[in-house]
């Protein structure tokens, strides 16, 4: 439209033609700065995963020795062939996403990779195309956005490697050079992977808990490549990510909750919000595994049934302590609108002011306000401040080797003392009179390796087995570690136990033997 000179403020901005400005190389630096922690960049990969129709996602930690190589993502999805192969790593290409899909921008899988690695390597399956693999990196994203293309035969080996979760179709996402793994001294793989498993696995117990629900299997797994009987190394942890539901309570901290309320928003219409009340000093994973109570409690946006947002108020008010059993439930409207937007990384949700003042007017079926229910959940925390609590006494928390439902019972009963590093459990080489070991120095509790398959119905186990055994060994041995002196009642009571089990551990061994002739 040409431009008229004249007084009349200029409600559009007067264009004489346009040309197409492809991104600078340089804009390779930006996209490996956006801001993505860990956690957040594995969920968004996953995302993929979960659009593609993945039954089975496997996060896979890869270690030698003495250091963490790698980290893989693998699932047994419906796969991409070449071409696809090609629009997923092309910088800036948004494909068209379907009703329900959980990717938006077409930037995470490049962003969220490149943002905590050197490099990307997608290897992909269909049932109609042979495995194909690209690879980008930071180096290659300078040099005019250039992508590698994966050696077939590599791309095969990568998927056959795989084959018990990926049959005939299938994607591995796999991250080399990652910044976080490079940090890590050398003997402290164990204590780095322990943390950065357990912050992972509940990261993606809360945000993908309504898939999780529905029977998503999802597994993280540690596998050292320079140990084991396999050329392949060995496994040596496995975990099942479970679901922590943020609201999944038995028993509601007030009665008649949740309720559904119904805010009257401009500019999009009438937006469902379901109000709950936690029961006060609940102990479940769901309430106070997730974080801090104060930042837990407001709002939880999902899109598409993937929680995007846990906790905050969005401007409608401030955190407060009262307030800390108050948490409102809110599915994003499927139609673009202006008014509720969430951010690239999938992790907050930007709200104007229409929102606001449409939550303040919600009203529920009844006539009952949202205020009222802000005063209900004020009410329901100081009722049951009031209330005598049993304190129990602290423990140091179990680690790798104990089963991770029976870890998250153990931190809802009980306690962790601070600053404890975690108690693991191995299987080893021991003297034919001991059952079990301590290695006090490292938190380690050693089992004698001879009984292994006797607690195992024949069978290796996997890192996670016994867990009976293991757990009744727990509770037995917790407070025999990080102690100072060592006292002689107390090893004179470790070593009639180790008596005791051997005999129970024999006991077990025969019964076997004598229901297998």
């Amino acid at each position: 439209m040409p431009y008229k000179p004249g007084a009349e403020w200029q409600y559009d901005v007067p264009t004489t033609g346009s040309t197409h400005l492809p991104p600078d190389a340089g804009y390779g630096r930006a996209l490996t700065n956006q801001g993505y922690g860990f956690e957040v960049a594995v969920a968004d990969l996953i995302d993929n995963s979960i659009d593609a129709g993945a039954a089975e996602i496997v996060v896979h930690f890869l270690r030698d020795a003495s250091r963490i190589l790698t980290l893989l993502i693998i699932d047994n999805g419906k796969g991409m062939d070449e071409e696809g192969l090609d629009a997923a790593m092309t910088v800036g290409h948004r494909r068209d996403y379907g009703e329900g899909a959980l990717g938006m921008y077409g930037t995470g899988l490049k962003a969220a990779s490149l943002s905590h690695a050197s490099s990307l390597t997608v290897v992909s399956r269909t049932k109609r195309s042979r495995a194909a693999g690209r690879r980008l990196t930071a180096e290659g994203i300078e040099d005019s956005f250039r992508c590698d293309t994966v050696d077939p035969l590599y791309a095969q080996d990568l998927v056959d490697r795989y084959d018990g979760i990926i049959e005939w179709h299938g994607t591995i996402v796999r991250w080399d050079g990652v910044r976080a793994f490079e940090t890590v001294a050398r003997g402290q793989s164990d204590q780095f992977l322990s943390k950065a498993i357990s912050r992972l696995e509940t990261h993606l117990g809360l945000y993908l808990h309504r898939y999780l629900q529905r029977g998503l299997k999802l597994d993280i797994a540690v596998w050292d490549v320079s140990g084991g009987e396999s050329p392949l190394g060995e496994e040596v942890d496995h975990i099942a990510v479970e679901a922590l539901d943020p609201f999944g309570y038995k028993v509601p901290g007030k009665v008649g909750y949740p309720r559904e309320f119904t805010a009257p928003v401009e500019g999009l219409g009438d937006v469902q919000l379901t109000a709950h009340i936690w029961p006060a000093k609940s102990k479940q994973a769901g309430f106070r595994q997730i974080g801090s109570l104060t930042e837990r409690q407001g709002f939880y946006f999902y899109r598409n049934d993937r929680l995007v947002q846990a906790g905050g108020w969005n401007g409608l008010r401030n955190p407060e302590g009262h307030l800390a059993l108050a948490r409102v439930a809110v599915d994003l409207p499927s139609v673009d609108n202006n008014v509720l937007s969430l951010d690239v990384k999938k992790e907050r949700v930007t709200v104007t002011p229409a929102f606001t003042l449409g939550v303040e007017k919600a009203v529920d079926s009844a006539g009952h306000t949202f205020h009222g229910y802000l005063s209900d959940a004020e009410t329901a925390y100081r009722d049951g401040s009031r209330r005598t609590e049993i304190v129990r006494k602290p423990v140091t928390p179990p680690g790798k080797g104990v089963d991770p439902k029976v870890k998250r019972v153990i931190k809802e009963e009980l306690p962790e003392k601070p600053g404890e590093e975690p108690i693991s459990f191995m299987w080893g080489p021991l003297p034919p009179d001991q059952f079990f070991s301590l290695d006090r120095e490292r938190n380690v509790v050693i089992l004698n390796k001879t009984y292994r398959e006797d607690f195992n119905d024949g069978r290796r186990g996997g890192a996670n087995d016994a867990p009976v055994t293991k757990t009744l060994l727990y509770l037995l041995l917790e407070d025999c570690f990080g102690l100072g002196r060592w006292e002689r009642g107390r090893q004179d009571r470790v070593d009639y136990w180790n008596s005791i089990l051997l005999a129970s551990a024999e006991a077990q061994r025969a019964r076997r033997t004598q229901a297998l002739s």
